[in-house]
């Protein structure tokens, strides 16, 4: 298991198109993946459940992925982030 910290520093947090783009990438990976806010954990690749946790610009969450590909996971999802989602 691998988990990382990281905050949310695009405008718009993780809602609509970044949303998408974070579960498509999610989806990529066989290993489970989580995002952790505030105690409250949801699949990482679930739309719902990742709106859900109201991520704003700001926000630190906790990445978790368990899985025989975790580590390319997190660095993937770490590197879409750091880019802002493309924008």
């Amino acid at each position: 298991m691998r988990t990382q910290v990281i905050t949310i520093n695009n405008e718009v947090g993780l809602h609509a198109r970044p949303a998408t783009f974070f579960i498509q990438r999610a989806n990529e990976f066989k290993s489970g993946i989580w995002v952790e806010k505030e105690e409250r954990r949801v699949n990482a690749k679930s739309l719902l459940g990742v709106l859900s946790l109201g991520i704003v610009k700001g926000t630190t969450i906790t990445l978790i992925a368990d899985g025989s590909d975790e580590e390319e996971a997190i660095n993937s999802l770490m590197a879409l982030i750091e880019d802002n989602f493309g924008e």
